[in-house]
């Protein structure tokens, strides 16, 4: 691993923002339930940002597969806000383009869009962008009994949920702030 706080790693300065107090402690890797499954455990991560580490931070899987349970934040002795810095890490991977279509990433990215277009999760409008943007027709098939079941106990739906486009006005404020406060 090499060291490039270069201008590609000033991309990583509201992170490094959040963790520089971290003191490597490892509770945060400790509370995490999904470390198990990441390339790089947070301590790991965190420390790679202050390092300025940008292309193995962004080829990672590790803060696509936060789930925002916020137990490192609670727990962190620093009193570090962790899951805002994961969170962080993923807007600043789709703002720079940065996503290099691994299935955490395309799941994230179409998730985030059902959210801003209806509200909440359209479950077969997601899935089906998702699948899309695998490109492996064949895909789908292997989730079809899950799908079937879940259609059985009427937890999918193929019906347009009400309320569509009452996040549209968060979001353009979201985008406006972020413009005015990069």
């Amino acid at each position: 691993m090499k060291t490039e706080h270069s201008e590609s790693s000033d991309i990583l300065a509201p992170v490094r923002k959040m963790v520089q107090a971290c003191i490597q402690c490892g509770t945060c890797t400790g509370s995490c339930p999904n470390a198990f499954a990441m390339d790089y455990t947070p301590r790991h991560l965190w420390r790679m940002v202050m390092m300025g580490l940008t292309d193995e931070i962004f080829n990672s899987l590790t803060f696509y597969l936060c789930s925002a349970c916020y137990s490192c934040t609670l727990r962190c002795p620093r009193g570090l806000p962790l899951t805002e810095a994961m969170e962080t890490l993923k807007q600043i991977a789709v703002k720079e383009n940065r996503l290099v279509n691994k299935p955490s990433q395309l799941f994230y990215r179409n998730f985030m869009e059902s959210v801003r277009r209806h509200g909440r999760v359209r479950e077969t409008e997601f899935m089906t962008l998702y699948f899309m943007d695998m490109k492996h027709p064949f895909l789908p098939f292997r989730y079809m009994p899950l799908g079937l079941k879940l259609l059985r106990k009427g937890k999918l739906s193929f019906q347009l949920p009400s309320g569509g486009n009452t996040l549209d006005a968060l979001f353009r404020k979201a985008v406006e702030a972020e413009e005015i406060n990069p």
